[in-house]
């Protein structure tokens, strides 16, 4: 049966042209589109006229506003100057056309920033900090690089075992959220000890202790910021600069979020196991729990059993039943700036 159709033209940001049936929502633009409709002549297979729906999404790609300085643990950077604002510039941008990836970051932050800001504060280590599990796994407990840098704070083997966390064939706590992030502390005191400041402090955990030290005495600089280093790391610390000042105002950026969009932090149940486990799937299955809960929960399980020769204590978490379904109407949000209306 022929139907006369609508075709929808979006003009792309490249300047490509497709025909679909969309819904423009406007997003990152600051413009309103604009929708115009125009009779073309009659379709030659169809025998029908048609209507095409031009909608206009914006008449530029925005960048973003550089503020003229940000504090990063206590210390004010001045991006009046020109190296520091265009590094910082790269970066916000960035994240604000990192399109989804952008979004599910502020999506985890509302269920892990209160995990991890509490372990941050009791260690004497500053809230901006937890940027840094932002830049380093986008708050995914289960990342993994291709270098097998692992877990939300992508420690590297050695240096998990350095900074206490147990890591072998059957437990690897570099998976563990609350441990991970009690190492991360460690390491990042220690770094804040030799270098005063935690621009460089963050700047060594993504290229070593070394490193810093001998391109800061080397270059003769008393921060990291003002260090010619390879890119990844001249870009590292702008990238958690870019992060806190994104985190902190994503309506400014045209990111837009609803109460119920936000994940949930989950109540979860302990238990402890202090012996063998011959089988974790009978251990979920006597908690009336399913395995897939046991191993969400409990990524740092590596294996299907447990030995424990030593006779170690592991808190097994799993989620409270009720906590396991959405109401929108009780997730907390931990930053009010998250969510709102498009304005």
């Amino acid at each position: 049966m022929k139907k006369q159709m609508t075709l929808l033209t979006v003009i792309l940001l490249l300047g490509t042209t497709f025909h679909a049936e969309v819904m423009a929502i406007g997003w990152p633009f600051k413009r309103a589109s604009k929708t115009t409709l125009q009779e073309v002549p009659m379709d030659k297979q169809t025998g029908q006229g048609h209507t095409t729906t031009t909608i206009v999404l914006h008449d530029g790609t925005v960048a973003p506003d550089i503020p003229t300085s940000v504090t990063f643990g206590g210390q004010t950077i001045d991006l009046r100057r020109y190296d520091l604002r265009e590094r910082f510039d790269r970066e916000l941008m960035a994240m604000m056309y990192m399109h989804s990836s952008s979004l599910i970051l502020l999506k985890r932050a509302n269920r892990y920033f209160p995990v991890i800001e509490p372990i941050l504060k009791a260690n004497g280590v500053p809230e901006d900090l937890k940027y840094l599990a932002c830049i380093e796994s986008h708050l995914d407990p289960k990342a993994i690089s291709s270098a097998k840098a692992a877990g939300m704070w992508q420690f590297m083997p050695e240096t998990a075992r350095q900074y206490g966390l147990e890591v072998n064939d059957q437990v690897d706590e570099r998976y563990h959220v609350v441990k991970a992030t009690e190492a991360a502390c460690r390491y990042l005191n220690y770094a804040f000890s030799l270098y005063g400041n935690w621009a460089s402090a963050a700047a060594s955990y993504n290229t070593g202790y070394a490193r810093v030290t001998r391109e800061l005495d080397r270059q003769k600089a008393g921060n990291a910021l003002d260090l010619w280093l390879v890119e990844e790391t001249q870009r590292y610390v702008f990238r958690m600069l870019a992060c806190k000042t994104f985190m902190e105002h994503p309506r400014h950026y045209q990111f837009y979020l609803k109460r119920e969009q936000l994940y949930a932090p989950l109540a979860l149940k302990d238990t402890v196991v202090t012996g063998p486990v011959a089988n974790w799937v009978d251990l979920a299955t006597a908690l009336g729990i399913s395995y897939y809960d046991l191993k969400a929960h409990n990524t740092w399980i590596r294996s299907d059993s447990l030995s424990n020769k030593e006779g170690k204590a592991y808190a097994i978490s799993y989620p409270d039943s009720a906590s396991k379904y959405y109401n929108p109407l009780t997730i907390p949000v931990h930053q009010p700036a998250w969510i709102g209306e498009k304005e």
